[in-house]
């Protein structure tokens, strides 16, 4: 253990493309408030600062899904690439903060552009918003954020403080069993959590409540299948990245075709979400069903709403369908990029089309913020990595995770 390189050195060139694209993120964000922030309200600003922040907190948090699913499975074969999963876990809290900020800025700053259910007199008048007053609210949306991102970062914050506890203490069998049962709980508590935020209420408040006249029961799911798979996809570009710097010695094709699997299996599952998800509101020709569809499927957004279908099913489902794909860095390189675009290509039709019917307004402004997270995360990912060895070398799974075989 002690001949590898245990410790991640920041090179230059990556310091430089992380504060050059947070750089770009920045300039993005003055320029596109001049231009956009009071404009029609400030829709067009505040709906591009609404999907990318959400969308790429979700991507991250998702490393901490994976961490904490995997430690209730009690299943080994991460534990090498496991301190990888924890940096990029550790970018909820700057993400984090950010996405609490713009969704308090929309909420009380009356954009009832974005949200039309802050619109106290629309709602007076309209019955099904009046139905729904009780939970689309101002005070509910606070609170219920507050807690979600609040229990994210503690939750994380606790199980990677468990992981590194052990980077210095060998453990005794009685201890191992001890601290694998401590890990076991609090991986639960954040599940539990987890499944009662993202795979369920929050979507709804943050997403789904731009077109507060329409509902579905799987919008959550779909959400959840959308930023996993990106989220896996995350993870496998930052184990290639350290792999090609020399890092990260025991990992090796076995590790990199498990990942590809999830890229490939979720993709499977995002697109069975979206078929269904699309295909009974299609048949059922319900006029409050319909309404989201309509101008995604048949109006200015009919260009995105196949590419995301071709990028997010069709590319993964050939590609990733063959065994060699999934254990070729180049390939799963492309495709794991590939992936985070056409996620945040389903995003971005989740929220604009509501807004701008007769056309898209996506334009530099977007993909500069998009970049500017982007260098967010790379910064972030980045320091923790720097700062704690890169392997788990004290944790009962390690050996299973190195002679792993799939």
């Amino acid at each position: 253990m002690s001949s590898i390189k245990e410790h991640f050195e920041i090179p230059g060139r990556y310091k430089q493309w992380s504060f050059g694209l947070m750089g770009v993120g920045i300039l993005s964000l003055i320029v596109g408030f001049i231009l956009y922030g009071s404009a029609d309200h400030g829709t067009r600003f505040w709906a591009t600062m609404l999907q990318n922040s959400v969308y790429f907190l979700l991507i991250v948090n998702a490393a901490m899904f994976f961490f904490c699913a995997t430690t209730l499975a009690w299943g080994g074969f991460q534990m090498t690439f496991r301190r990888v999963t924890e940096a990029i876990s550790a970018s909820v809290i700057p993400i984090g903060t950010i996405t609490f900020i713009i969704l308090m800025c929309i909420v009380f700053g009356g954009k009832d552009t974005i949200y039309e259910w802050l619109n106290k007199d629309k709602v007076a008048h309209d019955e099904i918003l009046k139905g729904k007053s009780g939970f689309l609210s101002p005070t509910f949306f606070t609170v219920w954020s507050i807690l979600t991102i609040g229990l994210w970062m503690a939750l994380g914050i606790k199980m990677r403080s468990l992981s590194r506890s052990i980077d210095n203490h060998k453990l005794t069998v009685e201890e191992g069993k001890k601290y694998m049962f401590t890990n076991t709980i609090w991986a639960a508590i954040y599940i539990v959590w987890f499944a009662l935020t993202v795979a369920s209420v929050t979507p709804w408040l943050w997403l789904m409540s731009i077109d507060a006249h329409w509902f579905s029961t799987m919008y959550s799911w779909y959400t959840f299948a959308s930023t996993f798979v990106a989220g896996m996809a995350l993870i496998s570009l930052f184990v290639i990245y350290l792999k090609n710097r020399g890092y990260l010695e025991y990992v090796n094709q076995e590790h990199l075709h498990d990942l590809g699997k999830f890229q490939f299996a979720f993709s499977i599952f995002w697109t069975y979400l979206w078929f269904a998800q699309f295909m009974l509101t299609w048949y059922a020709n319900i006029s409050e069903e319909t309404i989201y569809f309509k101008p995604r499927f048949e109006g200015a957004y009919t260009g995105i709403f196949y590419l995301n279908l071709i990028i997010n099913f069709l590319a993964p489902l050939l590609i990733f369908m063959s065994r060699n794909s999934k254990r070729n860095y180049a390939t799963v390189t492309f495709m794991s990029i590939l992936i985070i675009f056409g996620h945040w290509l389903d995003f971005y039709q989740m929220v604009f089309p509501h807004h701008y019917t007769d056309h898209v307004p996506m334009n530099l402004f977007d993909f500069g913020i998009a970049l500017g997270f982007v260098g967010l995360i790379m910064w972030q990912t980045g320091t923790v990595l720097s700062k704690y060895p890169l392997l788990a070398k004290n944790h009962p799974f390690l050996k299973e995770s190195i002679i792993h075989h799939t």
